[in-house]
């Protein structure tokens, strides 16, 4: 389970789910909850499961009986009415668990079932494959924080110096509305190589990385990566946005955080989700991707719930109509908090 989530997990709840028919399964979706369980969050539960689809689950709770046993209990009362098979239900703690659904002593003593949680087959076998289970919680939101040091300085310094080049071509623009289109066309072209480079192993350069979290703060852009990550490829958008979360500078990271955030909830990942839409909102409180992400999160929506609305690249372009220059707002706003002085984007 740890791996699964990315840590090891303390007053929570934690739900598996397969599609298949036995014997054979598929896991689809690991999702986390802090405990108590806010009501009425067993019923959501259960609906998000059978949104997607979800054929069989485990659920495990980790943290002292007088947390954890009222949510099983709701748990267990939610799943009686719905098509969903639920496997087990368990409790952990202090490296042994039991069964809520199991009353066989040999099987589930009342003392519970002790288990390692660091050196067993699982563990060695997560590890080979790649996956870290960090120590907490804590842990994984630190893995997301922006980077410092040498990393830092040279990434200032990047942006910087595309800041002030963006402010030369700004001023010297005839035609804004023709400034968009070919800025416009270019972030475009940039999303789409940057998804080609981390799918081939590669990664961006600073000034790479800076071009294209500028690029970002144009919604038309920002919306080609979303529209691509509802597509396919999901863990190559997670190691791209995970990457520019954490390298672009910090107040520019709430598209990259977003988008990573998407990527993570497609994965069943809602707690690195979770953690990625913080760092968007104190990036930008008012950034309305993360806020609308935040809000399907809590309300336990299934990610095609807005997978299944998104349009594609044409389809953007049909809706949006032709780039103009009131889409570089954003962007501009970028360079008026970098010194020096605003930039006028009239005509």
């Amino acid at each position: 389970m740890p791996y699964l989530l990315g840590f090891h997990p303390a007053d929570s709840l934690v739900v598996i789910g397969l599609k298949g028919t036995p014997p054979r399964g598929r896991l689809h979706l690991t999702a986390r909850w802090d405990l108590p369980l806010a009501v009425p969050g067993s019923g959501r539960i259960v609906s998000l499961l059978d949104k997607e689809e979800i054929t069989r689950a485990v659920v495990v709770g980790y943290g002292p009986g007088s947390l954890v046993t009222p949510a099983a209990d709701a748990v267990i009362t939610s799943f009686r009415e719905s098509r969903i098979t639920l496997l087990d239900v368990l409790r952990v703690e202090d490296g042994r668990y039991w069964s809520y659904l199991c009353s066989r002593a040999d099987c589930c003593p009342p003392a519970g079932l002790p288990y390692d949680r660091e050196n067993s087959v699982i563990a060695a076998q997560a590890t080979v494959h790649g996956l870290v289970a960090l120590p907490d919680r804590a842990a994984l939101e630190r893995s997301l924080a922006p980077l410092g040091g040498p990393e830092r300085v040279a990434m200032s310094r990047v942006t910087a110096r595309v800041l002030e080049e963006l402010r030369g071509r700004l001023a010297e623009c005839g035609d804004a509305d023709r400034f968009a289109a070919e800025f416009v066309a270019d972030g475009i072209a940039r999303v789409r190589e940057a998804v080609a480079a981390y799918a081939a192993g590669g990664r961006l350069d600073d000034e790479r990385a800076a071009r294209l979290g500028i690029d970002l703060a144009v919604i038309r852009v920002r919306d080609e990566a979303w529209a691509l990550i509802a597509e396919k490829d999901r863990e190559v958008h997670h190691r791209l946005w995970h990457d520019l979360t954490r390298r672009l500078e910090p107040g520019f990271a709430a598209p990259a955080a977003s988008l990573l955030a998407m990527a993570a909830w497609c994965r069943g990942d809602s707690a690195l989700a979770g953690i990625a839409l913080a760092r968007a909102r104190d990036a930008d409180p008012g950034y309305s991707m993360a806020n609308l992400l935040t809000q399907a999160l809590h309300h336990m929506l299934p990610p095609s719930a807005l997978n299944d609305r998104m349009p594609n690249s044409e389809e953007l372009d049909q809706e949006m109509g032709d780039p103009r220059a009131s889409w570089l707002l954003p962007m501009a706003a970028l360079l008026r908090e970098s010194p020096p002085g605003p930039i006028s984007l009239a005509g």
